[in-house]
């Protein structure tokens, strides 16, 4: 796992297309090997977008941090959103502006680790983050988001209750005034804070 957290221009390329449809949107992606959930939309991510509530995206900012390959950042640039994606792994930033440019789709990708690249506010922060990079990377995040919404923004993630989503939900609980369980499903939590 610790491969999608860094550049190993060694790792043999092997890029597979995923065509996937969301709330009637038909879309796709590219994965590749050291990108997480290869060939295929993981289920966390595809019951966040299924369960993201918005309003008015031709007239808002999201930001997709760690956006992997894409799906999150894609599906909002596709709904209307002016839409950040960023990573800190170079090849899921390659195949997100491959994806993006061969649709059609508009957004600004870059790498960042966290909120190091990212200067400015958003109305929504989506992520299906990186559980694995530890405690503190993950915190980094999730708490630091706060700092990177604009009033009445909103962080959107998912979590599974087994990563320790209820632990996690109690700590950002101390960060951010409300912080709700928008739904549950198969050990994953959908989870909305503001």
């Amino acid at each position: 796992m610790a491969h999608y957290f860094t550049n190993d221009e060694n790792l043999k390329s092997e890029i597979k297309k995923v065509n996937i449809v969301i709330n009637d949107i038909n879309y796709y992606f590219y994965t590749d090997n050291g990108v997480f959930s290869k060939g295929e939309l993981d289920f966390g991510t595809e019951l966040l977008l299924k369960n993201f509530v918005y309003t008015y995206p031709q007239e808002k900012v999201i930001l997709d941090i760690g956006c992997g390959c894409g799906p999150i950042g894609i599906y909002a640039s596709i709904l209307g959103f002016a839409v950040d994606m960023s990573d800190v792994n170079k090849r899921a930033i390659h195949l997100s502006k491959m994806a993006l440019k061969e649709q059609g789709l508009n957004a600004n990708v870059f790498l960042s680790d966290a909120y190091e690249n990212i200067d400015k506010k958003y109305d929504y922060i989506v992520s299906n983050p990186p559980i694995r990079v530890g405690k503190k990377k993950l915190y980094e995040i999730i708490m630091g988001a706060k700092e990177h919404l604009k009033e009445n923004g909103e962080l959107w993630l998912v979590v599974r209750k087994r990563q320790g989503a209820e632990s996690l939900i109690r700590d950002m609980k101390e960060v951010y005034n409300n912080v709700e369980v928008v739904t549950k499903k198969k050990g994953f939590y959908i989870i909305k804070a503001y």
